[in-house]
């Protein structure tokens, strides 16, 4: 009997070709495996029946554990005289028929690998670059498909004998690992002063490692691109580092010698442990310890740090021989840019900021930056899925009707590609505000394409006229003959979340920042129906306008949200002129918004929950200016943490419209009497309970049993878990994101769904 597999999924990559082999050998089997340029497998088996019956059974329930079997699909073969007298690894072949397939996210080292370089009688004890089948880069060395060493990066370097032998021997775990190497062949690295020349040590990692420690800001070359590494302990180094990349409060990210020196300075969960020690490695917020000892620079006014442990060899390696517990580990980009991924660029832009560059001789085909993750309770929500997530597909319930690329809004951008039941998700791009990070835009859309072997047929975007995503899918529409199909921002959220969890019609909480309206308005507090089948979104309720003082200058100085909101209810002008210093250009400023007030030229309102969270951050003192984006809100969940409802305030709904504004006067009434606690608790607690009841209601009246919460506001973790308390205490079921990220890295998806279903 012989027969012909075809095997897809993520099955490249993954050691998947050596467990053929040996599976086949195992049950008498003759004939080939091969990699093919559309990413899947091709595997003829010939033998007795009942061997290939156990061959096929093994296949599926002893995969290795990276793999992900989409489909195998078997047909016989009419035997052609050829005869195959033992089973073999074949070249790959461009052949290309299926589309669907995908190259596997980069994989953190494993601990097989981790020891050898620990031990010194192995050949690659010391080695940064050790890997195996199980472990190492894999999307950020892929230049081309199929998966083989000669389509990676990692073709700069030749094997030499030693590694030869274990890529042959079937019995080695590095069998077939096309990321094999050694000291003597591999990849090296070495230790650049600033301006580049190079600075002859001996052990140029546990070097680099020394350095930070001591004080130094070096930048690491990684897997998909640079970090600048610095002290955690020690201020002037943060300082330097805030000043150079203009954060003057963003937290940096950090990356803990272990998991032991994390729970010194911060709490971990079960639950947060298993995100953190995943082969994935994410950067996972945990609430800090009470003992936190960290310099207050890493975290400003949060209650939260981003904490990573190592995933290569090199990571290991720079805390050899320091004590400290953590290094800061943020991304090298310069604002607004794509994370830094060539050497040439690095010397260029980091020129100045950084003391010394860690680096190495092997390509980054593609820049790819880490994963934010936190956790609520035993649930994962992404902040941003990019590194060990990306691009494995996140699987659908639904049957696309043609090929779909969503390009996302304009920030913390993904491109969504949509090819049959799995929404291939990039990256994270970032924001779309300059020439670089559109170049990077197109170019991942383009390489999601050729990496799984689609033909998009349709391109999806956001429906504000002059988002430069919005003009790249003109263009693209018009460049390739696709058609083209804008959604509404709120719209998209909650298609994203329908589809995620494969439901046909929902109530969705949708609250951001800032959503263009159907109307033109600035939506960001919306109650939303939605239905996949046939896809229709409408807009059912609000959060009450309040008016935008200033347009995009009220979501960088809150105060402008908050006077605004309190200006007629209150008396305002004296706490305004008191918080002058927090506007740019005090007293004169201020005097000017009181005369705008009064003659009631304010013109834009929003419903945005995002704006009032920054007003209640205003008013409490917690935030008067947004350097980073969700800053004064990401202050306001971390000043309300363990407080409790002291305002107690019942919720006002009028005609589908939650008040905001009486919350945000007892607020302003009550700064003086209770603590900032427990009053930034009450207006998270306030938002929770009226935007629940409101979809309750509006769920009951269109007889829907499933609500939902999406939107940047669903990261916060008081509001979310009010809301699932209350609503599932109704018996109504509650969905937030499991897979992609509420906020806009998770807005591509939505679009690119509805855009594959909806008939035209």
């Amino acid at each position: 009997m012989r027969l012909k597999i075809i095997v897809s999924g993520i099955v490249q990559g993954v050691g998947f070709r050596p467990f053929v082999y040996r599976i086949a050998v195992r049950n008498n089997l003759r004939g080939y495996v091969r990699n093919r340029g559309d990413s899947c497998v091709e595997i003829v088996v010939d033998g007795e029946e009942k061997d290939i019956k156990s061959f096929l059974r093994d296949l599926v329930e002893k995969k290795p554990p990276l793999a992900r079997i989409h489909e195998v699909v078997a047909a016989p073969v009419e035997s052609s005289g050829e005869y195959y007298g033992d089973f073999k690894i074949f070249k790959s072949s461009g052949e290309a028929e299926v589309s669907g397939s995908i190259i596997p996210p980069d994989i953190a080292i494993c601990d097989e690998c981790l020891m050898e370089m620990r031990n010194p009688s192995d050949l690659r004890y010391d080695y940064f670059f050790i890997t195996c089948v199980n472990c190492g880069p894999r999307y950020t060395i892929i230049e081309d498909i199929p998966y083989d060493r000669e389509n990676t990066t990692m073709r700069d370097f030749q094997m030499c004998s030693f590694c030869r032998s274990e890529y042959v021997n079937p019995a080695n775990r590095r069998f077939h690992a096309q990321t094999i190497a050694c000291p003597r062949c591999g990849p090296k690295a070495y230790l650049t002063d600033a301006d580049g020349l190079r600075v002859d040590y001996r052990d140029p990692i546990r070097e680099a490692g020394k350095l930070v420690s001591e004080g130094y800001i070096v930048a690491v070359k990684g897997y998909g691109g640079f970090h600048l590494a610095a002290s955690t302990l020690l201020d002037e180094p943060l300082k330097r580092l805030r000043a150079a990349k203009h954060r003057r409060q963003k937290p940096f990210a950090i990356m803990a010698r272990s998991l032991e020196a994390a729970k010194s300075f911060a709490k971990v969960s079960p639950w947060e442990e298993r995100a953190l020690t995943s082969y994935a490695r994410p950067i996972v917020l945990l609430e800090k310890g009470e003992r936190y000892y960290l310099s207050e620079l890493v975290s400003p006014g949060l209650h939260n740090v981003g904490v990573m442990l190592p995933y290569t060899g090199l990571h290991y390696m720079l805390f050899d021989q320091v004590s400290d517990p953590a290094f800061v580990m943020t991304s090298a980009n310069p604002p607004n840019q794509p994370i830094i991924k060539d050497e040439e660029e690095a010397f260029r832009r980091l020129r100045g900021l950084v003391d010394y560059f860690l680096l190495h001789d092997r390509r980054i085909a593609h820049r790819c930056d880490d994963s934010v993750l936190r956790m609520h309770g035993d649930r994962t929500v992404f902040i941003r899925r990019s590194r060990g997530y990306a691009p494995e597909p996140v699987r659908l319930k639904l049957k696309a009707k043609r090929c779909a690329l969503g390009l996302g809004g304009e920030e913390n951008n993904t491109v969504c590609l949509i090819v049959g039941d799995k929404a291939f998700l990039s990256q994270h791009i970032g924001d779309v505000e300059n020439l670089e990070t559109l170049e990077f835009l197109e170019s991942a859309s383009m390489r999601l394409m050729r990496l799984t072997n689609s033909r998009v047929d349709v391109v999806s975007c956001d429906l504000h006229p002059k988002f430069a995503t919005t003009m790249l899918a003109k263009r693209l529409s018009e460049e390739h003959g696709w058609r083209m199909f804008q959604i509404q921002h709120h719209y998209a959220h909650t298609a994203a979340l329908m589809a995620e969890h494969g439901l046909s019609e929902i109530i969705a909480v949708c609250c951001d920042g800032y959503g263009y309206g159907e109307d033109g308005g600035a939506w960001g507090g919306e109650i939303v129906f939605g239905s996949l089948n046939p896809p229709v979104f409408k807009r059912l309720g609000c959060l009450e306008e309040q008016p935008l003082l200033g347009g995009d200058l009220a979501t960088k100085y809150p105060l402008r949200m908050a006077a605004g909101i309190l200006y007629g209810h209150v008396d305002v002008e004296g706490w305004l002129l008191e918080n002058s210093v927090h506007l740019p250009y005090g007293l004169r400023e201020a005097h000017l918004m009181l005369s705008q007030f009064r003659r009631g030229e304010i013109k834009i309102k929003t419903t945005s929950c995002g704006r009032v969270l920054d007003a209640a951050s205003a008013v409490l003192g917690v935030c008067y200016e947004r350097t980073y984006e969700g800053e004064p809100a990401m202050k306001l969940e971390s000043a309300a943490l363990h407080g409790e409802d002291i305002l107690k305030i019942e919720p006002q709904i009028s005609g589908r419209v939650l008040n905001t504004t009486e919350i945000m006067i007892s607020l302003f009434e009550g700064k003086d009497k209770f603590s900032r606690r427990d009053l930034a608790y009450s207006i998270h607690v306030y938002l929770a309970r009226g935007l629940a009841e409101l979809a309750m209601e509006l769920a009951v009246e269109n007889n829907v049993k499933n609500i939902g919460f999406t939107g940047g506001v669903a990261c916060n973790q008081i509001i979310t878990e009010e809301m699932r308390r209350i609503i599932e205490q109704r018996g109504l079921n509650f969905f937030t994101h499991d897979s992609v990220p509420p906020g806009d890295g998770g807005l591509s998806l939505g679009q690119a769904v509805v855009a594959s279903i909806i008939e035209f």
